[in-house]
């Protein structure tokens, strides 16, 4: 017969009153609260290892700086980026911008001793932003583009003047001076189609991004529209290579994958220049020097002088002997009859290629989506055209450059009386210039219109050309990928602190397997 458990209790309380001693504890429990102590100690030693070992070191800061000298005006941007990540994308970001007051550096070429001086102000502004014990170590680049380059051919003894004044300045700002000079169209339209796509991220994906990227059925990049005073670029990844027009192409090695875009500017087609172009091209037809401009709003007047039409070579081959020296226009506000006027800009007779754009330039078939910057989002900004949740249809966009333009002047100019009266009176023309220059010269259409996504800013940074012009540089897009370990400090102390609770629970459990508490003792009989 079986003793009973409480038979069994009594037995062993003798036994230890007598003997004075404890039971021996088994092998197995001796093992398993070795081993409990000491994976207690390894989860304490590993999460302060993790803590520690990986904490983030304190953020070193560096800067740049480029000034962006274009036709009309020049701008000046100051980027910041740890230094410790400065091969990532998307880490620098722009902190200051600085509009120089004036017109831009070659509107000096009659005063080339001016230009300089007149980017002091923004440097000062520059010095206040960046922290004085890094102004030595600070990168200033300028770079001058298309209103400089027309200056160039024009007199080229004046662009030099121009630049020599400016870098004298630059010299004397604390900063550490890497140039100024003027850059080519390719490398404007390039240096803008590395800024967004940098921006955007799309050069370097990891993990679960660089999963769902590669599953995406449009082009893993964007195409860049850029349109200044004095040019316009269109910079985009062709769907297939064609060996026409290899002077288009620019070959790109970032992140460890090559990338050959096409890129083309057309100089003396940005939307200041156009105007120029347009009302040289209208002069030659007219009889008289009074003009009824269906380009601007009705009951607007200017007065322009011929000889400042053609002084420069984008309408200096139509100069001709006029009967008059000065040419009054009156706005008519007639869409239609603009946009008639502006078509004939873009020579599309001639295409010696499989496809062109206009004036005989070779075109690949558009690919992917766009982003359209600089004059093309401040125009349609102002048109209120821009938004990127709900994109608005192309027949919609031209019904309301068409009711824009319909509105008298004095209409215009009450609702807009913050708006200096040269820039505003100009915008029924750049509207209707922006939708003929996407639609007939770069052939959108309203299948592909909303690919065009018009940008200001990406995050912080504005979009343009800059930013790329200032990363190629200083190298911070590497060729290669770098090496980056495969997970933030974040997740490495998030993972290896769920990796000590499972532990610390696989433990408990076997403890509890081989050692049940008195009160599960109590409950069986």
């Amino acid at each position: 017969m079986k003793e009973k458990p409480e038979q069994e209790n009594i037995k062993v309380s003798i036994m230890l009153a007598i003997t004075g001693t404890k039971p021996k504890m088994s092998w197995t429990r001796k093992m398993l609260l070795i081993l409990g102590f000491l994976s207690a100690l390894a989860v304490i030693a590993l999460i302060a290892v993790a803590v520690t070992q990986n904490k983030p070191l304190p953020k070193n800061i560096k800067y740049g700086i480029v000034l962006d000298a274009g036709s009309s005006h020049t701008n000046l941007y100051v980027y910041e980026w740890p230094a410790e990540k400065e091969n990532d994308t998307g880490v620098v970001q722009q902190v200051e911008v600085c509009k120089v007051e004036g017109p831009g550096i070659s509107g000096y070429s009659h005063a080339t001793e001016k230009a300089g001086p007149s980017l002091a102000q923004c440097l000062r502004q520059a010095e206040e932003v960046i922290p004085s014990q890094q102004h030595q170590e600070t990168p200033v680049y300028l770079g001058a583009t298309a209103g400089m380059r027309l200056l160039s051919l024009q007199n080229k003894s004046a662009a030099d003047k121009v630049l020599s004044s400016v870098e004298k300045t630059l010299r004397s700002a604390p900063f550490n001076f890497q140039g100024a000079r003027i850059i080519s169209g390719q490398e404007e339209g390039a240096y803008g189609w590395i800024t967004i796509n940098y921006l955007l991220g799309n050069f370097k994906q990891s993990g679960w991004t660089k999963l769902l990227h590669s599953l995406k059925s449009i082009s893993e990049t964007s195409g860049a529209l850029d349109l200044g005073g004095a040019s316009t670029q269109i910079t985009f990844v062709p769907n297939e290579l064609s060996s026409e027009s290899p002077e288009n192409l620019l070959y790109f090695r970032l992140y460890g994958k090559d990338y050959i875009v096409y890129t083309h500017s057309f100089l003396c087609y940005g939307k200041d220049q156009a105007l120029q172009q347009k009302l040289a091209k209208d002069l030659q037809t007219m009889e008289n020097s009074s003009f009824l401009d269906p380009c601007f709003h009705q009951g607007y007047q200017r007065t322009i002088n011929i000889s400042d039409l053609f002084k420069n070579p984008c309408t200096s081959a139509k100069k001709k002997q006029f009967p008059f020296s000065q040419l009054y226009i009156q706005g008519e506000g007639n869409y239609q009859e603009c946009r008639r006027n502006i078509q004939k800009l873009f020579n599309k007779t001639n295409c010696p290629y499989s496809s062109c754009s206009f004036n005989g330039i070779y075109l690949p078939p558009l690919q992917g989506d766009f982003g359209a910057f600089s004059a093309f989002y401040f125009v349609m900004n102002f048109l209120n055209l821009t938004s990127d949740q709900s994109p608005i249809s192309l027949d919609k966009v031209t019904s309301a450059i068409e009711s824009f333009c319909a509105q008298p002047w004095h209409e215009v100019k009450s609702a807009y009386h913050h708006i200096k009266e040269k820039y505003l009176s100009e915008y029924c023309f750049s509207g209707v210039y922006i939708l003929s220059l996407l639609e007939n010269g770069y052939e959108f259409t309203e299948k592909n219109w909303q690919r065009i996504h018009f940008l200001g800013k990406i995050g912080s940074s504005d979009a343009g050309w800059t930013l790329g012009y200032m990363l190629n540089l200083t190298n911070m897009i590497p060729a290669e990928e770098p090496a980056v370990p495969p997970l933030s400090h974040g997740s490495y102390v998030g993972l290896m602190v769920l990796c000590c609770l499972v532990l610390v629970s696989v433990l408990l459990f076997a403890w509890l397997l081989f050692h049940k508490p008195k009160c599960l003792q109590k409950g069986i009989v």
